[in-house]
C-alpha cells in the first residue's frame, strides 16, 4: 500500500516490530528519506479512538504491513455549531470581569 496524505492507516506488528499495540495513523506526508527497501518513513498523527489527533509522529514502517481501519468516517469536517438563539457569552478574563470596554 502507498500511503497518500489524508490516509487514515492502522500501523500493526505486521508494519514494524515497535507496533506491538497497533495504532491509528493520519498520514501528513511519505518523506522522501534514503533508506532500505521495502520500508518508508512517515509523517503524521496518531490518533485516539474518536479519531482526534493525540500526537504527532514519524514512524518507519514497511508499507505492505499497512491496513486500513474498519468504520473510518470519510470526512473530518465538523459541523458548525447549532444556532441556539441565546446572546453569546461575554469574554471574561478569568475572575468574572468583563474585559470588553
Amino acid at each position: 500500500m502507498k500511503p497518500n496524505p489524508g490516509d487514515i492507516l492502522l500501523v500493526t506488528r505486521a508494519a514494524s516490530v515497535q507496533f506491538a499495540k497497533p495504532i491509528r495513523f493520519r498520514v501528513i506526508r511519505a518523506l522522501d528519506w534514503t533508506t532500505y527497501d521495502g520500508w518508508a518513513w512517515l509523517d503524521g498523527y496518531e490518533l485516539d479512538a474518536r479519531g482526534e489527533a493525540v500526537a504527532r509522529r514519524t514512524i518507519f514502517v514497511q508499507p505492505a504491513g499497512l491496513r486500513r481501519p474498519p468504520h473510518v468516517r470519510a470526512s473530518r469536517a465538523r459541523a458548525p455549531p447549532a444556532h441556539t438563539g441565546t446572546q453569546p457569552r461575554r469574554p471574561t478574563c478569568g475572575n468574572g470581569v468583563d474585559t470588553r470596554r
